[in-house]
């Protein structure tokens, strides 16, 4: 039976001590000041290993993983050899000690171009079950494996640096123009290229008499795999696309051109955005355009108490 005082000084251990201290005394790794924001701080080590410092220093995760914890688990996975007991000795050095903050070294040499969308592309991973994109989307945002399968064989989908998964812009013609990256630890539009409209097809073959419009790709894959679940046959006859947040010149473009195309064939704009403002904003917008191509538009949000489709799907595979 553990003494009451083992169980206080504990306490105080997770109180005092900062996960940030324990990387950079323990582990050697640098804080990455251009990618942290107050609540969430980067730390990596070498080219591949993050680690994310959240709750006031007092929590930590792996956004490529599954691990995280507070000072105890930080310092049993780094030093997976010791137990809890020696664990807290290493602990009690470290109580109060504030981080130094060593920065990651910039090896940039002066400001360089922007690679090209298609270049990055064309250097990217094909997506596949064995890499850190796939888990990523299939053990943390739930998205089938036959969902991703189709993503890859179109590619739709492939991993970018540190695992993260990159969604393909593309313009009417198929061109690509532009890369999303949307993961646990970055998301963000790529430089070097511009945005269109993330598009995914079950069934390249099917006539599109539908189309789906969303903000986020992860959403876009999200209510592909409800729908498939529940009536396959419209699934395959629905475009989904995702707008990646704000809708610029190329997206308010490419979406001029799927209206017409949608109001030729008598089909229909699915307007599926978030359940928040900013998704009521958005619907607003595509509704508009849709009105003004005269194309038949419908609302499709998640249901409540859901945000987004992704918060849906999740639900479901609990």
């Amino acid at each position: 039976m553990r003494h009451p005082s083992h169980d206080s000084e504990i306490d105080r251990l997770k109180e005092n001590v900062s996960c940030a201290t324990v990387l950079e005394r323990i582990g050697g790794w640098r804080l990455d000041a251009k990618e942290s924001t107050r609540g969430a701080l980067k730390y990596r080590r070498g080219k591949w290993k993050i680690l994310i410092v959240n709750h006031d220093q007092h929590g930590w995760w792996n956004p490529l993983g599954e691990e995280r914890g507070d000072c105890f688990a930080l310092v049993q996975y780094l030093r997976p050899d010791l137990n809890f007991g020696q664990a807290r000795c290493m602990l009690r050095a470290l109580a109060g000690v504030t981080p130094s903050w060593p920065a990651v070294p910039c090896y940039r040499r002066g400001r360089s171009s922007p690679r090209p969308a298609a270049a990055r592309w064309a250097a990217g991973e094909r997506l596949s079950p064995a890499s850190l994109a796939w888990r990523y989307l299939a053990d943390e945002r739930r998205i089938p494996a036959a969902i991703l399968a189709s993503a890859a064989e179109h590619d739709a989908i492939r991993q970018g640096s540190y695992g993260t998964p990159w969604f393909a812009h593309r313009d009417h013609a198929g061109r690509l123009t532009g890369i999303e990256a949307r993961g646990p630890a970055y998301r963000g539009f790529l430089r070097g290229g511009t945005k269109s409209l993330f598009r995914f097809r079950l069934d390249a073959t099917a006539e599109r008499v539908r189309v789906a419009v969303f903000e986020a790709p992860i959403d876009a894959l999200s209510l592909a795999a409800v729908e498939t679940a529940s009536d396959p046959a419209l699934a395959a006859r629905t475009l989904y696309v995702a707008t990646g947040g704000g809708i610029g010149p190329g997206t308010d473009k490419a979406l001029a051109q799927i209206c017409i195309e949608v109001s030729r064939r008598s089909g229909t704009v699915a307007i599926a955005t978030d359940n928040d403002a900013a998704g009521n904003r958005h619907a607003t917008r595509i509704e508009t355009l849709a009105r003004r191509r005269g194309v038949s538009f419908e609302q499709t949000r998640p249901p409540k108490p859901f945000n987004d489709w992704n918060d849906q799907l999740r639900a479901a595979a609990r």
